[in-house]
């Protein structure tokens, strides 16, 4: 198991990233900005660097450069990850020293066996021998479900992608309550995670909408807010037929548990 640098200023794709490496058993340094970045990979000369592109003060490419030019550094792989994915960035990316350039939002299916490529055998985890043995290697009570997720924040969305699918559900997103709509007359989710200040309807409309339709109302629904935490808000949400009402910031491993324990009651509701 290896010791991974990850340098990254924004705090969601810190999350996931850290959220997938230590589930497969690495340990992460975090650094929020280029110079932490170069100060923390000379003191602790981890295994492996990710490295961000645009970041404030030093860039990627000036972190890079930096660390290829210390000679106790520029032996350690550095890998690129970027948002902003230009004509000519991954050349610009490899010509400054990063051994591999990826692009968000980070892809949960391949993300590990992507890293560990870097990596001796010795510190790769055993993610990849589950996957060459057949065995699933996040396995789940609940593989096959379809979870809808409704947010106008594309970055909340592409988490969501990230997170929820890369632990076995089948994922499914809308920008508002129209997209949702549509969405549903093709696919019948499992469970419906809405935020509730949206643009056009909120998610208090959404819900309403969805209980009020004898083909919709028996789909379990769950709100996800960073903005709407009153407790009249709660309970108004609750009120409406929510199971859940999460208030953000969530880490990894709570949304999960909350994912799955809105699934099993939904489950049993259904099967009583």
């Amino acid at each position: 198991m290896a010791r991974i640098l990850i340098i990254e200023d924004s705090p969601v794709n810190m999350e996931l990233m850290t959220y997938l490496l230590e589930r497969h058993g690495h340990t992460v340094i975090n650094a929020t900005d280029g110079e932490l970045g170069v100060a923390v990979a000379a003191s602790q000369l981890p295994d492996l660097i990710i490295c961000d592109i645009q970041m404030r003060g030093l860039d990627g490419y000036q972190v890079a450069q930096a660390l290829k030019s210390d000679e106790k550094l520029k032996n350690i792989p550095l890998l690129a990850v970027t948002a902003l994915a230009m004509t000519g960035d991954r050349e610009r990316a490899m010509a400054v020293g990063f051994d591999s350039y990826f692009s968000k939002p980070v892809d949960p299916v391949v993300f590990i066996p992507q890293i560990e490529k870097f990596l001796p055998e010795s510190l790769r985890t055993t993610y990849k021998q589950a996957q060459s043995s057949g065995q699933p290697a996040q396995p789940t009570e609940f593989l096959e479900a379809t979870i809808l997720v409704v947010d106008n924040l594309r970055m909340n969305l592409d988490l969501a992608v990230s997170l929820l699918g890369g632990s076995g559900y089948n994922v499914v997103t809308a920008s508002g309550m129209a997209q949702a709509l549509t969405v549903m007359n093709n696919i019948k989710p499992d469970l419906i995670l809405s935020d509730v200040l949206m643009q056009e309807a909120d998610g208090f409309d959404f819900i309403k909408f969805v209980k009020n339709d004898p083909v919709l109302e028996s789909i379990p629904f769950a709100f996800i807010t960073s903005t709407a935490i009153t407790e009249r808000e709660r309970r108004t949400g609750l009120a409406l037929g929510a199971i859940r009402f999460l208030v953000r910031p969530l880490d990894a491993e709570e949304l999960l548990s909350e994912i799955k324990t809105c699934l099993l009651e939904a489950d049993h509701i259904k099967n009583k």
